[in-house]
């Protein structure tokens, strides 16, 4: 691991030398994208004897040879000619620009990547370096990346329980910087013994992810390209598209995702008297349950269209999704009812870099046609009541769900226990029935039972800091919904 934080040290040095230049995290991370996946290509030719899907007026090579004011403009030539046409190569070059203006800090990087050998690097250091970069991305808070990425020790702690097994095709339809598909990855690699075949299909067929954002999409392919997946060159497991569109026309085992938190799906455009505008748009599929413009409802009745019969899923959703009346209730009912709705792990706040969310993680499993309700049990697991985590001081540890995975447990879900008692008040873990939940006004499932003792303690005040953030945080949150009020206003 020596060799990991060597790296990651000159890397962060020369990424604050850029950032004093004017560039992003997001910029630099971009950049060394690029250069990287250049490098390594040429690494793969020169190595280990693979033919490249590079052409050799665009290659490492072609880089290294030039300097000055001809390195620039030759570096702009190779990011417009590979982000044309289909593939894997195209998807990280789509729509690229250089935005290292100074070819002389152009030229340092380049030397700076050249003199490692990076196909020698364990893969998960590899992998490792880039996902420091995207975190260290994520923390820039201007450039508003924070909001596709999800804590990592969240993220291991859903794919633990889910327990993704060889052969089985796992899908994230908002799929950011690939957390969810290479932590998938990762656990069927080291929990498995795999076979031949099972090494293939891990690696080029197991992985699809759905990404709307260009940028993102290519930090999404590079950090499964330094992991091997969809390295030779073929096509993409990144698809750049509104996954919410359409029906995919594939289905899966498994879909794990963090759709993003924003409310309202909507459309730009420019009026008659030029004037740029724009509305909340309703999602109309025929797959889907309910028409409406609420973004995390249709990822839910999206995640289920595109899960196999009994096929799996883990959805991280905001709150009002558990609460929201009219098309929210319609689908909280249709969900019970048809699918197996059997495990609710809400959220603490302050884990997000999206500040103001309060958010829980859904789990349910796709089921065919019943006359009764899928639904027998909610159990219901509470990481929020009297917990305080921030992003800086007191940040989310995989130990603080170390209780979540035990209770939920995996090996055998349908055997469970519930720590809440009445004799143990302040239990985390608890069910409730179908019935229980059917007569709830709304179907609502945002349910809460542990006495909050900020609230009623006084004397036990959190910090100031503590508090100052969980104000800014309902503030955001609440400015959030009157958001959603005036946009449904003016729908009206």
């Amino acid at each position: 691991m020596n060799e990991s934080a060597t790296i990651v040290q000159r890397l962060w040095n020369y990424c604050n030398v850029l950032r004093d230049d004017g560039m992003s995290y997001g910029d630099y991370v971009e950049q060394l994208t690029y250069l990287l996946f250049l490098k390594m290509d040429d690494e793969n030719v020169q190595a280990l004897g693979k033919t490249s899907a590079i052409p050799a007026e665009c290659n490492w090579a072609s880089l290294r040879r030039r300097s000055g004011d001809e390195l620039e403009a030759h570096y702009r030539h190779i990011l417009t000619s590979l982000g044309l046409g289909s593939g894997l190569i195209p998807v990280i070059f789509r729509k690229a620009q250089n935005r290292i203006q100074d070819p002389a800090k152009l030229e340092r990087l380049i030397e700076l990547i050249d003199g490692e050998t990076w196909i020698g690097l364990d893969i998960d250091v590899k992998g490792e370096i880039y996902e420091g970069l995207l975190e260290k991305n994520a923390q820039d808070t201007k450039s508003g990346a924070g909001q596709y990425f999800t804590p990592r020790p969240l993220i291991q702690a859903i794919v633990e329980v889910m327990h993704p097994a060889p052969g089985q095709t796992i899908c994230d339809p908002a799929c950011g910087t690939g957390g969810f598909l290479l932590a998938a990855h990762d656990y069927t690699a080291r929990n498995h013994p795999l076979d031949q075949d099972q090494w293939q299909h891990l690696y080029h067929k197991a992985l699809h992810g759905w990404e709307i954002v260009d940028n993102t999409a290519r930090l999404c392919v590079m950090n499964l390209y330094l992991r091997g997946i969809g390295a030779n060159g073929g096509s993409s497991p990144i698809h750049v598209a509104d996954s919410l569109a359409a029906h995919p026309g594939q289905y899966f085992d498994m879909v794990l995702t963090n759709p993003p938190f924003g409310k309202k799906s909507s459309i730009t455009f420019v009026t008659d008297t030029g004037e740029t505008r724009r509305e909340a748009q309703n999602i109309v599929r025929d797959d889907f349950w309910v028409s409406t413009s609420n973004k995390q409802l249709n990822f839910v009745q999206h995640v289920r269209s595109i899960l196999e019969q009994h096929g799996r899923a883990a959805v991280v959703v905001p709150d009002n999704v558990l609460f929201e009346g009219g098309a929210g209730e319609t689908l909280r009912r249709r969900l019970l009812n048809e699918c197996d709705v059997h495990t609710l792990l809400r959220l603490p706040t302050g884990i997000f870099y999206a500040q103001g969310v309060k958010a829980n993680v859904i789990f349910f499993d796709r089921k065919p046609a019943s006359e009764t309700p899928w639904t027998r049990q909610l159990w219901i697991y509470d990481l929020r009541t009297n917990q305080n985590f921030t992003l800086k001081t007191n940040t989310l540890d995989r130990a603080d769900l170390d209780e979540f995975v035990a209770c939920y447990n995996p090996a055998n879900r349908h055997d469970r226990q519930p720590t809440w008692s009445e004799d143990n008040p302040q239990g985390r873990w608890r069910s409730y029935s179908y019935e229980e939940l059917a007569v709830r006004d709304k179907a609502n499932l945002d349910i809460f039972w542990l006495r909050d003792e900020s609230i009623e303690d006084s004397a036990n005040l959190p910090d100031p800091d503590t508090l100052a953030r969980e104000i800014m945080e309902e503030l955001e949150a609440a400015l959030e919904q009157f958001k959603g009020l005036v946009e449904e206003l003016g729908e009206g």
